[in-house]
């Protein structure tokens, strides 16, 4: 366990020294800005990258076998965390290849058909509806021609490789085989963990990709522009999932209107079934910390951004209320 540890801290390690490499600081870097990045790429730090990517390699490939052989394990974790048919979203590029900025916007069921395909991010309104709870400062969007009671859906990596036909890597496309053999769709989210480790494993592929090609080194690295439209929508597969930005402007440039839609949100529906679905399998009488553990795993398949997912400003006390046979038999306030 200690060595898998080791592993996992490595990965996580990796990657934010990249970023420190290239933003200068680990958090909240400023290198992306409007119109490109803010400073070229130096050779020596190019090959700093390069000559960890055959290890990193190795260590997501370890993590993957590890995951595999831990299938087994976890039969009853596997069956109720979140686990049920929902719909699943992700951007997914022309030819069904896994694509986490130029894609179009596709939806699948739980047996892995086709509900809608080559959506716009700009119509989003037409086909993504945002419902509002009174217990909850987020809201929970839905499949809007299926309404809030059917059109649950999932985002995220398990999202993107359930709907993605390829990687486009050779180790992430043997692994994404792999995936598929336990069937044509997961709907188990314990998955969520194993899709991740297959995107890490392509991530590391594609920054050696990218870093073997001469065009990295160049110095063409932004694109000056004043405004030029007064509303747009973009979208990308941030890590967590879909990632949505709807913005009107002024002619000074200055936003009138805004509406977000992360990936928390998006998962906001299903991860409230996931928690109702383990609470019902696991606290039976006993909601000790072995037992709010299970449920909080549920949560952890999901990766979520609370703070980021908010739509009201100040704290929120959470009042959790502990139910026995439909009778409340304890509360706390946190």
């Amino acid at each position: 366990m200690a060595a898998s540890i080791s592993v996992g801290v490595g990965l996580r390690a990796f990657g934010q020294h990249i970023i420190e490499i290239l933003g200068k600081k680990r958090i909240h870097p400023a290198w992306i800005v409007p119109g490109g990045v803010n400073a070229p790429l130096d050779p020596a730090l190019r090959e700093e990258i390069l000559s960890k990517i055959d290890e990193k390699k190795s260590d997501a490939l370890a993590a993957i076998e590890l995951f595999k052989s831990k299938i087994s394990v976890f039969p009853k974790e596997i069956a109720a965390l979140a686990n049920f048919d929902t719909l699943f979203m992700s951007m997914v590029g022309k030819d069904g290849e896994l694509d986490h900025y130029d894609g179009k916007i596709k939806f699948i069921d739980a047996k892995g058909n086709t509900i809608a395909e080559n959506l716009e991010h700009a119509d989003y309104q037409s086909y993504i509806g945002e419902k509002v709870e009174d217990f909850s400062f987020m809201k929970s969007p839905y499949y809007l021609p299926f309404g809030p009671e059917k059109g649950m859906y999932r985002v995220g990596p398990l999202a993107r490789l359930n709907i993605a036909k390829r990687c486009g890597t050779p180790l992430a496309d043997k692994e994404l085989g792999i995936f598929k053999s336990y069937g044509p769709t997961q709907n188990a989210s314990f998955f969520y963990h194993y899709a991740r480790l297959i995107e890490v494993l392509y991530c590391i592929e594609k920054i050696e990709e990218l870093l073997n090609d001469a065009d990295i080194l160049s110095d063409h690295v932004r694109a000056v522009a004043k405004l030029n439209e007064f509303e747009a929508v973009g979208m990308s597969e941030a890590p967590r999932g879909t990632l949505l930005h709807h913005y009107k402007t002024d002619k000074n440039g200055l936003i009138t209107f805004a509406n977000l839609i992360i990936a928390t949100g998006h998962n906001n529906l299903a991860m409230n079934a996931g928690i109702t679905q383990a609470a019902k399998e696991f606290v039976k009488g006993d909601y000790g910390q072995g037992a709010l553990n299970r449920v909080e795993a549920v949560i952890r398949c999901f990766d979520p951004c609370l703070s980021c997912a908010t739509h009201a400003q100040g704290r929120m006390g959470f009042e959790v209320a502990f139910r026995q046979d439909g009778k409340i038999v304890d509360k706390k306030f946190i």
